[in-house]
């Protein structure tokens, strides 16, 4: 398989590429603006350099974990919500139909409002805030622009990762430094092992699987229970954790409370197991991940 992955310098991104390579295929990948040697820049809202990037890829598959994910920032910004995940996507799913090729768009469980999860595929997308919105029409017309397109909805994505950007990585840092950190324990959700989210979806690839697809970890928990978890696995101090409810919180975007994402049509359907907070934590220490010193607790 010849892939093109959109956005490689990212989480998903880097962690397909690992995959991807693992698994025998041709991965091309490109940045936006963390530059990686080895990958080609292209800004995903520059339509005519997409497609030009895709021609010139000829791929089989593309992967675009590529966007805007910065929740409240989006909803200050709604004009480059929609640019980077809807627009910028549907233009790189139509390149992705002209080559002939399948699209794989990632999601979030953010398109739902959160009453009465955890959510399946088939459950109404009901988005609370602008990030979740434009995720939910970038869905749609992805999967209006291409015949092949795949939809992938994660949760909470942690694991391994270049820049340390995710919320396991905050919350060791916070504890290193002895900063507080205040966490909703009213906010469910299904933490998502990065190194899973990739593996399932170039599986998904190659069985040529179309459709809205659950990626996510088996099990729903607020996010006060999962920085405990986290702090279990990398020995962090959490005298100066609190917990308090996502309103206290007084975030600008709303979020979904009563979440979390079923994954049994995944688990079901493939071979790549779905691991558990517990396990993907172990699992991320294991890899090298958070014990480096001194930004990270040995």
């Amino acid at each position: 398989m010849r892939a093109l992955v959109i956005g490689a310098s990212g989480q998903v991104g880097a962690a397909l590429l690992h995959v991807l390579r693992a698994r025998g295929h041709e991965p091309h990948g490109t940045h936006a603006q963390h530059a990686v040697p080895g990958l080609d820049h292209l800004d995903l809202t520059d339509h005519a350099t997409v497609d030009r990037t895709v021609d010139q890829a000829r791929p089989d598959w593309v992967f675009c974990p590529a966007g805007l994910s910065f929740v409240d920032y989006c909803e200050d910004h709604p004009d480059q919500a929609m640019a980077a995940n809807r627009d910028g996507p549907a233009a790189a799913a139509r390149a992705a139909e002209r080559a002939g090729a399948g699209f794989v768009y990632y999601s979030t469980d953010y398109v739902f409002d959160g009453k009465g999860g955890p959510f399946g595929e088939e459950d109404t997308p009901r988005p609370l805030c602008v990030y979740g919105r434009s995720k939910h029409e970038g869905e749609q017309a992805v999967l209006a622009a291409c015949r092949r397109a795949v939809v992938i909805r994660p949760s909470v994505v942690y694991g391994p990762e270049s820049q340390e950007k995710n919320f396991v990585y905050q919350l060791i840092r916070a504890a290193q430094a002895g900063q507080a950190f205040r966490l909703a324990v009213d906010q469910k959700a299904s933490p998502s092992y990065n190194p899973d989210v990739a593996a399932a979806s170039v599986e998904l690839a190659e069985g040529d699987l179309h459709g809205i697809w659950h990626i996510a970890g088996p099990e729903v928990l607020d996010r006060y229970d999962f920085a405990l978890r986290i702090s279990r696995e990398f020995g962090l101090d959490t005298s100066r954790f609190t917990a308090i409810t996502t309103a206290a919180l007084a975030q600008k975007a709303t979020r979904p409370l009563d979440g979390g994402l079923k994954v049994a049509k995944a688990q079901a359907r493939l071979t790549t197991r779905l691991r558990g907070p517990d396990e993907g934590l172990h699992a991320m220490r294991e890899a090298g991940a958070g014990v480096d010193p001194p930004r990270n607790m040995k």
